[in-house]
């Protein structure tokens, strides 16, 4: 049956006709989509959105799903259930209450800019409430986490355990360590070692998360690091109720193994399909890490790190051309962008159907690399959200100058670049880092969340927004017919509370989804 929505104010991001106010939906499909007095209601369902703002649903081009759904059971580390490490123990001591005696206590979000004591905690803090179960507390960038003795104990670090390649173990004058681990090569050796969930609990973890993604309007997502058996694994969720569109990105680490990818997991007309390779320039700005040029701010010169090398991001593209994926570069500082962009410019683009090439975040870009990126069609993947939530961070080590630079969309946009906005959530310091509206926010007002200025010269409209979230987000994650509301897309659409288009620029967060539709079909309704 054909379902007529009409009397809505339809915002499509379809560029050739950005506004309706009706269209026409069969089996998953929108059939047609223009002004309600041109169609012959009698032909199906009417369903009347009453004069509601429409969107089409919101495309996630850099999310950590499974990441996420794991921090739903997780402690809460930032604002404003927790603005100290004094709090922090006293949560640990409840969670450690509330569970079982052998399972591990992990935490997620941890800002220090955003805490009493202004610095990370330590090991021996986190002993005083739980010595004698694993802790691990993953700070809001997820390059860095705090680990307790019990953990260190462990994973057999100690004073004369070396710092493994492309992470870092902090250690105190004595040279012991801190507990503090930089990097997935450093927090590995703890994380690696916590005993994992059954493949049926991942499911029924991942079909738990979808009904809180379709709350806030989010259709299709990606998953950014992913490993072997993800693709069975979100393929088994959709049976228990996972919904979203969902595009695999696997670690390059995770495929030197198992170079082997079948032709069926590659179909883009899948709702699950892997659509690429996935590594790591550098690290985190916040957490110090990024590989940046000129130094972090502070008495002593400091760069960050340099992770991936020239070698594996030269391999990576040339496996990814081969199988007719893309290839996907984590790089946030300056010589890190560098590195990538220059490496991507001496490649000759495979694909057809969106590009080639992703740079994720891209933080620190100069007019240099938008120019390589537009004469590359090299994907630009930024997030506003970040100088939003950590103002603090990127304050304390780059400078207000430095970071009213960072994540020029509007240049982005004049330059002609693929580029376009999704969250990295869970990795950020907010409370619900995979919201939409905080990143549309950020980009529109180039505010951070207490009122710092951001630099009005890199403020886009909520119009550009809006389409950076949605149809751009799709085709650079190559989701066909996906992202925008036409004539033979997928029927996926939102209807809010207010108007996006209308509402003052600092409320656009306080917005909520009242109906998510996937394929024409509701899964969430207020």
């Amino acid at each position: 049956m054909k379902n007529m929505y009409i009397n809505g104010r339809i915002f499509t991001a379809n560029p050739y006709q950005p506004y309706a106010d009706a269209m026409v939906v069969e089996k998953g499909k929108i059939l047609w989509i223009g002004e309600g007095g041109s169609i012959d209601l009698s032909e199906g369902k009417i369903v009347d959105l009453m004069g509601k703002r429409v969107l089409p649903g919101f495309v996630d081009a850099h999310m950590h799903a499974f990441m996420l759904a794991e921090t739903m059971n997780q402690i809460p580390c930032t604002p404003p259930e927790i603005r100290s490490i004094t709090q922090m123990l006293t949560k640990i001591t409840l969670k450690k209450d509330q569970q079982g005696e052998d399972q591990w206590i992990y935490g997620w979000g941890f800002d220090e800019g955003k805490m009493d004591e202004k610095r990370l905690p330590t090991r021996w803090e986190l002993d005083t409430v739980c010595p004698d179960i694993p802790v691990v507390i993953t700070r809001s960038c997820a390059h860095v986490c705090v680990v307790n003795s019990y953990a260190l104990k462990l994973a057999g670090i100690d004073h004369s355990t070396p710092d493994p390649e492309g992470g870092s173990i902090d250690r105190d004058e004595k040279g012991a360590p801190t507990g503090v681990l930089r990097e997935e090569a450093a927090m590995s050796l703890v994380t690696s070692l916590k005993p994992p969930s059954s493949f049926e609990q991942n499911c029924e973890m991942l079909a738990e998360l979808s009904n809180e993604l379709s709350r806030y309007g989010i259709t299709s997502v990606t998953e950014m690091m992913s490993n072997h058996g993800f693709y069975e694994m979100f393929k088994a969720a959709q049976e228990k109720g996972f919904r979203q569109k969902t595009v695999l990105y696997y670690l390059w680490d995770e495929i030197i193994k198992k170079p082997e990818l079948a032709d069926s997991q590659l179909n883009v007309d899948q709702t699950v399909f892997i659509g690429g390779v996935k590594l790591f320039a550098d690290g985190s700005i916040t957490g110090r890490t990024a590989w940046v040029s000129p130094s972090y701010l502070g008495k002593e010169e400091q760069f960050g790190l340099s992770i991936a090398t020239k070698e594996a991001i030269i391999d990576a593209c040339d496996y990814a051309r081969k199988m007719g994926i893309q290839v996907s570069v984590h790089a946030m500082g300056e010589q890190a962008i560098q590195l990538t962009a220059g490496l991507f410019s001496n490649k000759e683009p495979w694909l057809l159907n969106g590009p080639s090439f992703r740079l994720e975040h891209a933080s620190l870009s100069s007019q240099e690399i938008l120019e390589l990126a537009r004469t590359f069609n090299i994907a630009l993947i930024p997030q506003p959200i970040f100088f939003f939530a950590e103002i603090e961070g990127y304050l304390s080590n780059l400078g207000i100058e430095r970071t009213r630079l960072s994540y020029p969309v509007k240049s982005m946009l004049e330059k002609g670049v693929s580029v376009c906005l999704s969250s990295d959530a869970p990795a950020t310091a907010w409370a619900v880092p995979h919201n939409p509206f905080i990143g549309i926010k950020a980009a529109v007002t180039r505010k951070a969340y207490d009122g710092t200025d951001l630099g009005s010269k890199e403020r886009i409209n909520i119009q550009e927004a809006i389409a950076l979230y949605t149809r751009t987000a799709a085709e650079i994650c190559r989701l066909p017919s996906t992202g925008m509301l036409a004539p033979e897309y997928c029927a996926d659409f939102i209807v809010l509370n207010k108007d996006i288009l209308k509402v003052p620029h600092d409320e656009i967060d306080l917005l909520s989804v009242e109906q998510t539709y996937i394929n024409g079909e509701i899964v969430f309704s207020k």
